[in-house]
Formats: structure tokens, C-alpha cells, sequence
């Protein structure tokens, strides 16, 4: 929604929920990405894929049961609003959106859809459910989701750039400038805890993860990473 009016007061903007998405989506991504190589740190490497593919998932779900900001009706928009937003930075009168703004709305789309295919291929691959030509495939979506990141990351500087406004911060704080009635009404503790239960239920192993030893969480994976467990080898390939 934009915001036509001065927009001098710092509302809360952003729950809890999607703020504890944002940043575990970002530390899984990039731990899983560092540990893509590594045969010494699979296992890791499939515990933070699946910790994605969750977060992908509870996204989802709240982007259309959570709170005005966070639901996809507020940023999805179709070409011609994203077209004008565009042009507006570069016109010297940049649209203020208090949520996300229309670029950055689908870059939050392409990012959970493409952790979803990642996450589809890496599995299949562990089970040896496709064609080997899936591995190939599951690389390239790793990338093209690197490539999203690099853009989005530019998106944020430059709106922080053209809005005079820490969005990085935001992030953090749940809070931006906007009018008043944009506000949430607050941060949603309940679904905040109900995600963290989720994600550690999964890193604890109470959760099953196909492709790791069972009840295998984030202490008996890094306990045994130097130990040989897969073709007699430590080292990484």
C-alpha cells in the first residue's frame, strides 16, 4: 500500500514471525550453500535444507493467515505496479510503501519458490528418485537463488538509499516509517513460538528428516562430521 502522506512516525510493521523467517531463511541458505561441497558436512548440509524447506513452508501458510504486511494480497502485484514503482526511483519522487514494495514483493515470492524446488531436487537426489541430471538441476536452482539474494540485497540498499530509511533495520525491529493506521497490532508471540518449535523440532531431531540417521539432530551430526561415515573417507571431496 503506498503511502501518500509524511510518514515521520516509526510503526510496527513487521511481526515476529516474518522477521525469525527472514533471518533463519538467510543463515540456512547460506550454511547450506558453505557445506554444498563437503562430504564431511552432508548431513549439515541436508539438515539446513530441510530447516529451508520448513521456513519456505510456514511462509506460505502466513502469508495468508498472518498479519496485514506479511500476507502476499499486500505485495504481490502485477507488472504495471511494479513497472511504476520502478520508474519512481528513478524519477527523484520514489513511491514509499509501508510493506514490502512491489519488487521486493516478488523477490520474496521467487525466493520461497525457488527454496521449495531446492529443497524438492535435494531430496530426490538423496533418495535417488530422478535422473541423475536432477543434481544438475538442483545446483542451478542454487544458484539462480544466489542470484535473487544478490538482488534483493541491491533492493535493500537502494530503498534504504532512495527512502532515507535503514529497511536492514527494519527487518530487526519489526518497525518503519508509515501513517499511524498502517500499524500491526502487534508482534504475534504465539505463531513466533509456534515457528521456532518447528525449526527445533527439526535440528533437535524430534522432527524426521529423510536422508539422516534417525533422530539425528544438529549435536550428533556436527559430533560425528570429522568421523568416516559415508564411502571410509573424512576428508571433503
Amino acid at each position: 500500500m503506498n503511502d501518500t502522506t509524511p510518514a515521520t512516525s516509526r510503526i510496527l510493521v513487521w511481526d515476529l514471525p516474518v522477521r525469525i523467517f527472514h533471518w533463519m531463511l538467510a543463515a540456512a541458505f547460506a550454511g547450506a550453500w558453505l557445506t554444498a561441497d563437503s562430504e564431511r558436512w552432508r548431513d549439515l548440509h541436508i539438515l539446513l535444507g530441510y530447516t529451508a524447506g520448513l521456513l519456505a513452508g510456514l511462509r506460505v501458510v502466513w502469508g495468508f493467515l498472518g498479519t496485514r504486511h506479511a500476507r502476499f494480497a499486500s505485495f504481490v502485484h502485477g507488472p504495471r505496479r511494479v513497472a511504476a514503482y520502478l520508474r519512481s526511483l528513478v524519477s527523484g519522487a520514489p513511491q514509499h510503501t509501508t510493506g514490502h514494495n512491489p519488487a521486493g514483493g516478488w523477490a520474496i515470492v521467487a525466493l520461497i519458490v525457488l527454496t521449495g524446488a531446492i529443497v524438492a531436487t535435494g531430496l530426490a537426489v538423496e533418495s535417488d528418485a530422478g535422473p541423475k541430471s536432477l543434481d544438475d538441476v538442483h545446483e542451478a536452482l542454487a544458484t539462480a537463488m544466489l542470484v535473487v539474494v544478490g538482488l534483493h540485497v541491491a533492493g535493500v540498499a537502494i530503498g534504504s538509499l532512495v527512502h532515507r530509511e535503514n529497511l536492514v533495520r527494519a527487518m530487526v525491529t519489526g518497525r518503519k516509517r508509515g501513517a499511524p493506521g498502517e500499524a500491526i497490532r502487534g508482534p504475534r508471540w504465539l505463531a513466533a513460538a509456534v515457528l521456532i518449535a518447528a525449526v527445533a523440532g527439526v535440528w533437535t531431531g524430534v522432527l524426521p528428516a529423510p536422508g539422516l540417521p534417525e533422530g539425528a539432530g544438529l549435536t550428533a551430526i556436527t559430533a560425528s562430521a570429522p568421523a568416516v561415515r559415508h564411502d571410509g573417507r573424512s576428508d571433503d571431496d
